[in-house]
């Protein structure tokens, strides 16, 4: 488990924190494919807070993505890097994310992150804030849409509608099992839309959360309870 320290030149306030993200913003890349579904590795990233501690841990977990087996993956903690604004949450979990993928033996290839990368009211979610530092290819797969609007997608899983805001399709909804809720996808980096849902439905083979974020997930878990930062 790798301990991390805020960077020194770390956003401290609000209107810090959305000039990054108006600067970062313009380097998106929309439009690359990105590696084929199913092919070579894919990464899931994920954080737990203690808000009584003021710690948070980050976990990424490599998986081969066509089986869908543990490659590698690593942990790191630190403290709460930015209090709790929405639409800025990427400032609180950047940090210690990018420590426990750089403690990785191995390249990451696609990343999947929690959370939203257009689909953001800034248009900057987690994943293109990751996408953007590190050059990786990056999709966000959330659990809820945010603020915005959708369609149900039709039962069968495969199924999608848009993800709207207003007329704009920021990501869309998408069914990975049959007449279950669905997830809603969104690029981060270097990904397209169309591939992004291709990507979240070969890692949904029997759950409706991709297996990198249910890997994740109980990784940084344990890594908090087992967090003693200095």
């Amino acid at each position: 488990m790798t301990t991390v320290r805020i960077p020194e030149d770390w956003p401290a306030t609000e209107e810090q924190a959305r000039a990054v993200q108006d600067e970062l913003r313009e380097r998106v890349i929309l439009g690359e494919p990105g590696p084929p579904p199913g092919t070579g590795t894919v990464t899931g990233v994920d954080v737990a807070y203690d808000d009584e501690r003021d710690v948070v841990a980050a976990a990424a977990v490599v998986l081969d993505a066509s089986s869908l087996e543990v490659v590698a993956q690593a942990t790191a903690v630190g403290r709460v890097s930015f209090p709790y604004v929405p639409g800025l949450l990427a400032f609180r979990e950047i940090p210690t994310v990018l420590a426990a993928l750089d403690a990785l033996p191995c390249p990451p290839g696609l990343v999947v992150c929690d959370g939203y990368g257009l689909a953001h009211p800034r248009r900057f979610g987690l994943a293109s804030h990751l996408g953007v530092l590190t050059g990786l290819p990056t999709i966000g797969v959330a659990k809820n849409p945010f603020a915005f609007t959708y369609d149900d997608p039709n039962p069968p899983r495969g199924s999608i509608s848009p993800l709207l805001a207003g007329s704009e399709e920021v990501g869309r909804a998408l069914r990975t099992r049959d007449d279950v809720k669905p997830v809603f996808v969104s690029v981060g980096h270097r990904v397209t839309l169309d591939d992004a849902c291709a990507h979240t439905l070969a890692l949904t083979p029997a759950y409706r959360l991709p297996e990198t974020t249910r890997r994740a997930d109980a990784l940084c878990r344990e890594a908090l309870r087992q967090a003693d930062p200095a």
